[in-house]
């Protein structure tokens, strides 16, 4: 694990990128770990659907209650949410940040992984649950409310900022995953750092890689997205893998061992 003053010099370093070469690095770890990423997704589904099950039921339920022949008669309609409670959105709410929190600490897990499979260690299904610890899962909750409050900030100011702040808020996952004692602050400071450094070749193979991803998946009748969407999140692996790199010395085994 390196410190911030370490981190922040490599990344001043600014050491210069190929676009080829990352996309055919991602293709090659894809081709290795796309197993681990359906894995991936399939986890998340399980996760996810039983608060969307419990969060609009209830809605659902009072819409077909106050439907007739089917249609949803728009005075009802307004009555239902007139109805709800103050409760309910604030239940809502942290429903919403316990399902991002989860699925951000799985993500974190799947970056480990292909940390692993980059360098040919062993994987297990397990490790995509490593950051399922209280003392990681608050620190991920820090982060994504300072990625709401970022992204919130950013649409304010008609939208056009949310093109630039979205690289840099793509490497607070990484800089989590494999410097967990970082603060907020820290994490916030370097990615906005190699963020605004390496935009062009960011935003790039983020675009081109969820693109294809999308389309793979779209030729392989919708269900091949399970599989082919996370390739979207290797690209940006081995640019923080260039610029950053991994601390030999303490091997990425330590994090979180008491």
């Amino acid at each position: 694990m390196m410190q911030f003053s370490k981190l922040q010099e490599k990344i001043n370093l600014n050491p210069a990128l190929d676009f080829g070469d990352i996309f055919n690095k991602s293709i090659e770890l894809f081709k290795k770990s796309w197993a681990h990423g359906l894995v991936l997704q399939l986890i998340s589904m399980v996760l996810v659907l039983p608060f969307i099950i419990v969060l609009y039921v209830p809605l659902i339920m009072a819409a077909i209650q106050g439907s007739e022949n089917g249609q949803m008669d728009p005075e009802v309609f307004n009555a239902i949410f007139a109805g709800f409670s103050i409760l309910y959105f604030v239940l809502f709410f942290v429903a919403i940040l316990i399902i991002s929190v989860l699925v951000q600490a799985l993500k974190s897990g799947f970056f480990r992984v292909l940390k692993r499979v980059d360098h040919d260690e062993p994987v297990k299904t397990a490790d995509l649950f490593y950051f399922f610890k209280g003392k990681y899962l608050g620190h991920i909750l820090a982060i994504m409310l300072a990625t709401l409050g970022i992204s919130i900030v950013a649409a304010l100011a008609c939208y056009l900022p949310i093109f630039y702040v979205m690289v840099p808020i793509s490497f607070f996952t990484l800089f989590f995953t494999f410097n967990p004692e970082l603060s907020v602050g820290d994490i916030i400071k370097l990615s906005f750092s190699i963020g605004t450094k390496k935009w062009l070749i960011t935003f790039g193979l983020t675009i081109v890689a969820s693109f294809l991803a999308s389309f793979a998946g779209l030729l392989l009748c919708g269900i091949g997205m399970l599989v082919t969407a996370p390739f979207a999140y290797h690209p940006i692996y081995f640019i923080y893998k260039k610029v950053v790199g991994f601390d030999n010395e303490e091997p990425l085994d330590r994090i979180g061992k008491e």
